[in-house]
């Protein structure tokens, strides 16, 4: 019963503090509804500048997503920089003089991690009409399951379109992009224009898709804070769950379940746009596999297709490629990259767009804060207060942004609550301010509004804001 209280106090915005129990008073206003103020401080948590807890970096530099944690000393503070390395290192060809990064392919959409992580950022679509996909890809799988219970790849091209292949390896396609611009308005009459995308496959290199293809497309989510995730224990994410809805909120998060290739076993699933990842061990592997055709112990084979017989000949070096150290240097790596800490915390519309978030339920998903829990190895992510915003739970976000491909037990219209820590620097240090799972958002006020299904009540609130408002919690967004 004391867990039940805690998880729905931490999805009204409330916290743990750590080593203990925060005490509350919980004000009800108009305003706000139900949300808990520190009676010490008398500000909600999320007021608190240090994201990352302990952990928290304080950069507004283009550098500001590849920090090591603040509190990583010593030969660990080193260890962060070797992993930083093998992350941004170029693949090549097999057979190569440098063997340690041979084995590039031999179909692969990128030759490195930073090319879709640039700057340990966010990737975004494509800006020209003929631009490829440079940190962007496409998920392929056809009705069915696995054995484990994951989407059944599409036959000839696999479970992700890769887009290049080493010299006589024919790539297995392209991807194209057609936005149409749907209008609307604001009810004080302001006008707003969505652009709804289209994709289409072109330059098939191995014969035509499956007939019922589910294509996904999926832009790099930023890395920050992954480690602070990964150590947020399973019951507070299990107790933030409410698949059938009780407390009646219109809100029912729901876990997970994927299959664990090193356990053999189906766990909490908590990384990738649909939680279809356990761990970031298994989702670097994936990612190392998939996107660049780098084999590991987890990953042993190629992802070849038996119809792709040049991609089955070619020269591959030797297997694994990727040597078990550079592995564990590189997820180490991902395991400390810091969290950039708040800014403007303090000013009078940034305040008011926090309490205009708590207003509009987005904390109802995009819960403010959580603790981590004991992590043996990492005494840096340990016992942390952190804000990530996020439940890492599925949320059903309707049909406007249902790719309509089921995940483990992931429907086609369901997505895991995206973390906002860190999203007001995107712009800073990528460039763009392209947002949600695909990119099709222009800025904040677009990605809301793109917001359906248990998210729809923010939605129709936001719209319904006077500018001011909108503007304040636009704000609050940016200093995240």
């Amino acid at each position: 019963m004391e867990a039940q209280k805690n998880a729905r106090g931490r999805r009204a915005g409330c916290a743990l503090r750590p080593g203990g129990l925060a005490l509350f008073a919980v004000v009800l206003t108009a305003a706000l509804g139900a949300a808990c103020v520190d009676p010490d401080t008398d500000v909600l948590p999320i007021d608190d500048a240090r994201s990352g807890g302990d952990a928290t970096v304080f950069d507004t530099t283009r550098d500001a997503f590849a920090r090591p944690l603040a509190n990583l000393h010593g030969s660990r503070r080193d260890d962060f920089f070797l992993g930083n390395a093998i992350f941004n290192r170029g693949w090549v060809t097999a057979p190569a003089s440098v063997a340690d990064f041979d084995g590039l392919g031999p179909l692969f959409n990128a030759a490195n991690c930073s090319a879709c992580h640039f700057k340990d950022g966010r990737g975004r679509p494509p800006e020209e009409p003929n631009e490829a996909l440079l940190s962007m890809l496409v998920r392929l799988s056809v009705p069915g399951r696995t054995a484990e219970g994951g989407p059944m790849p599409e036959p000839a091209y696999g479970d992700q379109l890769q887009e290049n292949g080493i010299l006589g390896v024919p790539a297995e396609g392209l991807t194209r992009i057609a936005y149409v611009e749907v209008p609307g308005q604001f009810a004080d009459g302001t006008s707003y224009s969505l652009r709804r995308p289209s994709y289409t496959i072109e330059k098939l290199g191995y014969g035509p898709l499956h007939p019922e293809v589910q294509l996904s497309p999926r832009t790099a989510p930023f890395l920050v804070g992954l480690g602070l995730l990964e150590a947020v224990p399973e019951e507070t994410i299990l107790g933030l769950a409410d698949p059938d809805d009780r407390d009646g909120d219109g809100i029912s998060g729901r876990p997970n379940r994927v299959w664990d290739v090193e356990r053999r076993t189906h766990v909490l699933g908590r990384f990738g746009w649909k939680a279809n990842q356990p761990n970031l061990r298994q989702q670097n592997a994936a990612a190392f596999a998939g996107d660049m055709g780098i084999t590991s112990q987890m990953f042993p084979d190629e992802a070849c297709t038996p119809s792709q017989e040049k991609c089955l000949a070619a020269p591959t070096g030797p297997t694994p490629q990727l040597r078990d150290v550079l592995f564990d240097q590189v997820t180490y790596y991902t395991q400390t990259l810091a969290v950039p800490g708040r800014r403007n915390v303090e000013a009078p519309e940034v305040r008011r767009g926090r309490r205009l978030f708590e207003t509009a339920r987005c904390a109802g998903c995009h819960v403010p804060t959580l603790e981590t829990g004991t992590v043996a190895e990492f005494p840096e992510l340990s016992r942390q207060l952190i804000h990530p915003f996020t439940d890492l739970l599925l949320h059903d976000m309707g049909p406007e942004l249902a790719d309509g491909r089921p995940d483990f037990e992931a429907s086609g219209t369901e997505w895991r609550t995206p973390p906002l820590w860190g999203i007001g620097l995107v712009q800073k240090v990528n460039r763009h301010s392209y947002f949600l799972h695909d990119g099709r958002a222009r800025g904040f006020a677009e990605a809301i509004l793109w917001h359906g299904g248990e998210a729809a009540r923010s939605r129709e609130l936001f719209v319904a804001m006077p500018k001011a408002d909108r503007d304040a919690l636009i704000a609050f967004l940016e200093s995240l």
